[in-house]
């Protein structure tokens, strides 16, 4: 399963937020604690201590590396991750990118090393800070609710290709989570109608924030599947996307530790043996929201690739392949038109 980097629930402008996460995990690191989050409870942190050992940047991004690489709660799947991780966590605490010879005063090392140490726990990166940045928008993330992945960029990419050029574009974006996709199309493509559901009213209610702080106008509401859209677009919808639960129930327990012991259960499966409910069940619901010639986009990993497109095909789907792209190329979009 594809994985990311960067998140938060609250907003700042810069300075504001930098100077609040400072104290915050400032704290933090003075006061260890442990929350439980989507059903598992984190481990308990105690980040190392550097009181009156004033340090460099690449220094304490060197020991923040060392600390990560030896987490076995985190999937070390891309090369150079922790490294990635470490200096967008001093950044964020430093309020800028540090430049590598920077002194780092004492509050801030401390904040950072509380947060590399809530990493190492398995936490991701996006509920540590709030926030996650993706295709050029600061989107709120927050426990309970989905981790956009870095990956599903090229999702967006596909949907707004289709949607760019058409007179009236709708789109709609099923399992939502944070309004990701769906606010990613609002924003490149502002004359698109633009839906999006979630099953989760605490993601509903993320990507509303979302979509008011941003000044997006995107119609968000929770249901399953298709629930909760409007039945007056039957038929009209020019492409779908969704990134569904794809994990089969019985495997849930082999993902990494940062990914189930704090995302809910419910944005990984739909508790199916084969991990390809969801999947059947938007393929057999689509044909009835799309207008002909319409697209499904459906986001997957590579070992999914092929049974996502077998449902499509059997659902009678026309055009169906599968493709790769974007800067990881490590997810597939299954992409299909609707059935004549």
């Amino acid at each position: 399963m594809s994985l990311i980097s960067g998140v938060s629930a609250i907003f700042f402008a810069r300075v504001p937020r930098a100077f609040r996460v400072v104290l915050d995990a400032f704290g933090a690191a003075l006061d260890p604690f442990a929350r439980s989050v989507g059903g598992g409870t984190a481990r308990v942190y105690e980040p190392t201590s550097y009181h009156g050992r004033p340090m460099r940047a690449r220094k304490l991004i060197r020991t923040a590396i060392e600390e990560l690489k030896a987490s076995e709660a985190i999937d070390h799947w891309q090369k150079g991750r922790e490294r990635i991780e470490a200096e967008d966590l001093l950044g964020f605490v430093m309020g800028d990118e540090p430049d590598p010879e920077d002194k780092v005063r004492d509050a801030e090392r401390d904040a950072f090393l509380g947060l590399v140490a809530r990493r190492a726990t398995g936490e991701p990166i996006p509920y540590i800070k709030g926030f996650t940045e993706f295709r050029g928008l600061e989107l709120a993330s927050e426990p309970g609710v989905f981790v956009p992945r870095d990956s599903s960029e090229y999702l967006a990419e596909q949907a707004v290709k289709r949607l760019r050029g058409r007179r009236s574009p709708v789109h709609v974006d099923l399992a939502t989570g944070a309004g990701t996709i769906a606010l990613s199309v609002a924003n490149e493509v502002p004359k698109a109608t633009v839906y999006g559901t979630d099953l989760s009213e605490d993601a509903v209610k993320l990507a509303r924030r979302n979509a008011r702080r941003l000044g997006l106008k995107v119609r968000f509401a929770a249901g399953d599947v298709f629930g909760g859209l409007p039945a007056t677009i039957a038929g009209t919808v020019d492409v779908i996307t969704v990134h569904p639960p794809y994990v089969a129930m019985d495997e849930v327990d082999d993902l990494p530790d940062e990914i189930k012991d704090w995302e809910p259960v419910h944005t990984l499966t739909d508790r199916s043996s084969d991990g390809l409910g969801f999947v059947r069940q938007t393929v057999a619901e689509a044909p009835t929201w799309l207008r002909p010639k319409g697209w499904l986009l459906m986001e997957t990993d590579p070992d999914r690739a092929r049974d996502v497109k077998k449902v499509m095909t059997d659902g009678g789907f026309r055009d169906v392949r599968s493709t790769k792209g974007g800067d990881l190329k490590i997810t597939r979009v299954i992409i299909g038109r609707r059935p004549a």
